[in-house]
């Protein structure tokens, strides 16, 4: 794990602690509860300065209230440690101890580009780079333009961190990733890999090593990736 210290100023306690801990009562001080008023989101997601990248807060008033990161029941059944993909509902599980998970709001792949199926995470990234695909290349112009690939930063589609997602030693192609777009949380219109928003994606990063196991759940026109 990089050295969170100079995490401190930028992301606030909130998140620093999401960086350091995965326990019920370490989930408490992530989501800041103040008496009756909910979760401090401003605090959660404020923007800041990561590995020298400024990046920028969410307007909250273009995000639905039911896509904001949030400790709830655990709905899934898996092991702790687990990452679950409801593609349908645009919810990604973070499952913890005690029956417990934390919720973000994901966006998915537009119809015809879902799939479903078991991985495991194997490789991580930090604002990484983003080079895409030959289809998307032969589909759309602007991905085109960055054939040889587009350094990581604030208009990097993959946003503030990658994973990539494994059946053994095979590359899925698909990966969990942040996101240059905000508005697009809650909406089905990838090419089939996970978004969410890069201060979500940074807190889920720093508390998912290498090796765990994610589970998407099957959509309407999805595929299978087998393994």
């Amino acid at each position: 794990m990089p050295d969170l210290s100079r995490r401190v100023l930028v992301f606030g306690a909130p998140l620093l602690l999401a960086g350091c801990a995965s326990s019920r009562s370490s989930l408490g001080s992530l989501f800041n509860r103040s008496g009756d008023s909910g979760y401090n989101y401003r605090e959660i997601y404020a923007g800041g300065i990561d590995n020298g990248v400024t990046f920028p807060p969410i307007d909250l008033r273009r995000i639905d209230p039911r896509f904001l990161r949030r400790e709830v029941a655990d709905p899934t059944g898996e092991k702790p440690g687990s990452i679950v993909v409801d593609p349908d509902n645009h919810f990604l599980y973070h499952v913890h101890e005690d029956g417990i998970a934390t919720r973000y709001g994901v966006g998915v792949g537009r119809e015809g580009f879902g799939w479903h199926g078991k991985a495991t995470i194997k490789r991580k990234a930090e604002w990484p780079r983003w080079t895409p695909p030959v289809s998307m290349i032969k589909r759309d112009s602007e991905a085109a333009k960055f054939a040889s690939g587009m350094e990581g930063g604030v208009a990097n589609p993959l946003g503030a961190r990658a994973m990539y997602l494994y059946q053994g030693d095979r590359d899925t192609m698909y990966r969990l990733h942040g996101t240059n777009d905000p508005s697009s949380i809650g909406q089905s219109m990838s090419s089939g890999c996970i978004r969410l928003l890069n201060q979500d994606i940074m807190a889920l990063y720093h508390n998912t090593p290498v090796g765990v196991r994610v589970v998407v759940k099957p959509s309407s026109g999805s595929d299978e990736v087998s393994g």
